[in-house]
Order: C-alpha cells, then sequence, then structure tokens
C-alpha cells in the first residue's frame, strides 16, 4: 500500500484542517499523522500529513491537479512526498571519523530508510571505513590558497554526487567551506553538524573559545547550509552541562558524544519530511 507525507503553508485561516482531511479522506486516504501549526508572528498555517493507500489522485502527477481547487482558495503551497521511497545521502567528510561511524551504523541497522550512493572527502584518511561496507569512496582534494583549484575541486564533487543520484548531502565534519554552486545544486538539501551550540562561538576551535570563556553548557547544532556560513535554518541542537574541571580534551570528548545524537536526529527528520522551511527558521514536526 503506498504512503505519503504532505507538507503544507498558507496564511492561517479557519477550515484549513478540516478541508485538507476531508480531501484525503474523500480520496481514500487512511490518515496516519496529522501534525499543525500556527507560526503566530507570520500568521502562517504549517502541517504536515501522513496517510496510506488512497486513489491514485494522492500520488505522482495526478496530485497537483487534484488538489489545485482546495489549495488556490488557501494560497497553499505544498510539497508531496513518496513515504516508501528509499533517498540517496551522499555523504562529505575529513578526517574526524566520530559522526562518520555513527551514520554508517545506523544506514548497515537499517535505522533508516537510505541508501549511501557515495562519500566525498578531502582527505584519504576515512576511506577504509567506506569500503569495508562497500561504499565507494573519492577523495577529492581542495587546496587552500587557490581558487581556481577550489572553483574545480567543487565541480568535480557536484558533478560526482550528481551522478551518484544523491538527493541530499551531509556534512559529518567536513571542514571545507561549501561553495554556493554546491548550496544552489542541493537547496535545503545540505545537512550540516556544527560542533557548537550556535550562534555561540561560530568558526574554527568553538571548543577552545568555549574552555576560554568558561561556559557551563556546551553544545551542537544540525542546520541545512545557506550562503551565510553557519546561519542556515536551525534543525536540531542540543547542550550538555560542563563545570571548570574539564578542559578542552574533555569539552572536545563530550562534544563529539552531542555532534553524534544530534546530527542523527537532524537526518532522520530530513528523511522522513518532517521539516519545513520559513524564512531562515525550521518548524519541526518531531
Amino acid at each position: 500500500m503506498s504512503r505519503n507525507i504532505l507538507l503544507v503553508t498558507c496564511p492561517d485561516a479557519r477550515g484549513i484542517v478540516a478541508a485538507l482531511s476531508g480531501f484525503l479522506a474523500g480520496h481514500g486516504a487512511n490518515i496516519l499523522e496529522v501534525d499543525q501549526t500556527v507560526l503566530p508572528e507570520d500568521a502562517l498555517f504549517c502541517a504536515r500529513f501522513a496517510w496510506e493507500g488512497g486513489d491514485g489522485a494522492l500520488s505522482g502527477e495526478g496530485f497537483a491537479s487534484a488538489f489545485s481547487p482546495l489549495a488556490a482558495p488557501f494560497s497553499i503551497r505544498h510539497e508531496l512526498f513518496d513515504a516508501a521511497k528509499k533517498m540517496q545521502m551522499g555523504l562529505l567528510v575529513s578526517r574526524e571519523a566520530h559522526c562518520f561511524h555513527d551514520i554508517l551504523a545506523r544506514v548497515e541497522d537499517g535505522e533508516w530508510n537510505v541508501d549511501v550512493p557515495l562519500v566525498v572527502s578531502n582527505h584519504e584518511s576515512l576511506a577504509p571505513i567506506a569500503r569495508r561496507q562497500g561504499i565507494p569512496f573519492e577523495v577529492v582534494p581542495v587546496p587552500k590558497d587557490d581558487p581556481a583549484g577550489k572553483a574545480a575541486a567543487f565541480a568535480r564533487t557536484e558533478a560526482l554526487f550528481r551522478e551518484a543520484g544523491c538527493d541530499f548531502l551531509v556534512l559529518a565534519r567536513y571542514m571545507q567551506i561549501v561553495p554556493p554552486s554546491l548550496i544552489a545544486a542541493w537547496p535545503m538539501k545540505i545537512v550540516n553538524i556544527h560542533h557548537s551550540f550556535l550562534p555561540a562561538f561560530a568558526g574554527a576551535k568553538p571548543y577552545a573559545a568555549a574552555c576560554r570563556r568558561g561556559v557551563k553548557l556546551i553544545g551542537a547544532t544540525a542546520h541545512y547550509v545557506t550562503e551565510n556560513l553557519d546561519e542556515g535554518p536551525i534543525i536540531e541542537q542540543d547542550v550538555r552541562r560542563v563545570t571548570h574541571r574539564e578542559g578542552v580534551e574533555d569539552l572536545v570528548r563530550i562534544g563529539r558524544d552531542i555532534e553524534k545524537v544530534v546530527l542523527s536526529r537532524a537526518i532522520r527528520w530530513h528523511l522522513e519530511h518532517r521539516i519545513l522551511v520559513h524564512a531562515n527558521r525550521t518548524v519541526v514536526f518531531a
């Protein structure tokens, strides 16, 4: 039986939920989940519907025409997803392995409905980890002070992921700034884990900066990548309390554990189509 997910946004108005539920039920759908909210500052209605079954109007190319008479009066913008489709996740990594190990373990265990057709790295270090699981691993060096060389490296990276059929990308501690060309190719489809509780301590070496500042909480942030470095819509964050007894190495160790969990949540929510992006923020139906 087919399973579908619908994400909708529109100006808030009375009767939207009833209209959407009636539309789905009228086409024979068995509604499994309904989650909704209103962003009061924008008077914006946001919702996620998940269902199974239904007639041909509820999936594929026929949906837009069947849905249009309902969508037009409410000015509804929508995205429809096939919940059963196995998505293709491309990974970018550098030298640090903790998030990479965690992702591959979850994929191997079947925790997510996803395949990893390709890993790209600017270093050879993590190649054995991917190859043990039979995952193609491509090394694309990114030169430091050579703009033309960087552009060529990312052009190759983009081509590799396109050839691999990737639906979205994950930066699993990939220590390079992603250029606008790659972002434009996968808009709001590149998930990054930042080893800091953004917006605090953005940039390099946040744990050292946090230690110098004597913070009592450290954390990690998963967000979509935009052209504004470390300022994309935040998907998930978490923190852990620390004290003056923890040095930089302790904070790094603790932070790595947080990073793995935060990134895995963000990936799962993206895979399950639980994230709506509005302006530079997210609504997460978790």
